[in-house]
C-alpha cells in the first residue's frame, strides 16, 4: 500500500474542514452574534450595528407609536423585553422577508438559551401576529398563547 505525502494529505484535511466550515453557515439556522444597545419597545430593539429588529411573529402593546397613547401593558412589556436582551449578546434567525415597510431587520432572537419572541407570548406581554410569509413558527407561538391565556397571564390576566 502506497503511502501518499504528508503535504497531499494536509491539503486535503484542509480542503475538509474549509468544506465543513462553509456548509455550517449554510446548515446553521442562528446567525452570527449581535449585541443589543437599546430595546425600543416590547417588539422591537436597536443593535449595536445600528440595525433597528423588530420581532417576527408577535406584537406587544404599544408605547411609541406617535398617533397613539401608551397601550395597557405597554410599558411593562417594554421592561420585560428590556430585562431579557438589552445590553446583551444575541443571535437572529431570519424567515422568507428580512424587511418590512419601515426598513427595519425581521427576525426570531435569541438570548441565551431565551428564544425571546417565544417568551414575550409566554409571559403573556405579546400576542400572535403573523403576517406572510415570515409563519415558521406561528404553531408554537399560537400554543404558548393559549397556555397565556389559560393561566392569565400579562394581557389575558383579569384587570
Amino acid at each position: 500500500m502506497k503511502k501518499g505525502s504528508p503535504f497531499k494529505s494536509f491539503l486535503i484535511s484542509l480542503v475538509i474542514l474549509a468544506a465543513i466550515a462553509f456548509l455550517s453557515l449554510f446548515l446553521c439556522k442562528w446567525d452570527k452574534v449581535y449585541r443589543v444597545e437599546r430595546v425600543i419597545d416590547g417588539d422591537t430593539i436597536l443593535l449595536t450595528n445600528g440595525w433597528r429588529v423588530r420581532y417576527i411573529g408577535i406584537d406587544t402593546p404599544e408605547t411609541k407609536h406617535p398617533k397613539k397613547d401608551v397601550e395597557y401593558m405597554g410599558r411593562e412589556a417594554m421592561e420585560f423585553n428590556r430585562q431579557l436582551v438589552e445590553g446583551k449578546p444575541i443571535a437572529l434567525e431570519f424567515d422568507v422577508e428580512k424587511h418590512d415597510k419601515y426598513d427595519r431587520i425581521l427576525a426570531y432572537v435569541r438570548a441565551g438559551d431565551t428564544f425571546v419572541n417565544a417568551e414575550l407570548v409566554r409571559e403573556g406581554y405579546a400576542k400572535v401576529y403573523t403576517f406572510p410569509p415570515n409563519v415558521k413558527y406561528n404553531k408554537l407561538f399560537l400554543s404558548l398563547q393559549r397556555e397565556a391565556r389559560k393561566n392569565k397571564r400579562g394581557l389575558w390576566a383579569d384587570r
